[in-house]
């Protein structure tokens, strides 16, 4: 029988990357040159129209200077995370 994992919340990525902008002040002009992304790649990661790669959100951690799993660990917002299970 196979186990699908539960969906990613895809919604917690994009509200912490415009969280994290409007927190540091920084246009979308600014955060594609602190973080070498294209500025139409930051808009549609902020709007939803694109998940980007584990390499486009290793960029924006460094912009941000925090670990990836601060993006990354959103996906779990509406589900328990895989892993042990505390006693």
């Amino acid at each position: 029988m196979l186990i699908l994992p539960p969906d990613p919340d895809l919604t917690a990525l994009r509200v912490t990357l415009a969280r994290l902008r409007n927190e540091h002040g920084w246009t979308f002009d600014e955060l594609a040159e602190r973080s070498g992304l294209g500025r139409r790649t930051l808009i549609d990661l902020e709007h939803g129209r694109t998940t980007g790669t584990v390499t486009t959100w290793h960029a924006l951690a460094h912009a941000f200077d925090v670990p990836i799993e601060h993006f990354l660990g959103g996906l779990c917002n509406d589900h328990t995370p895989p892993g042990p299970k505390a006693p």
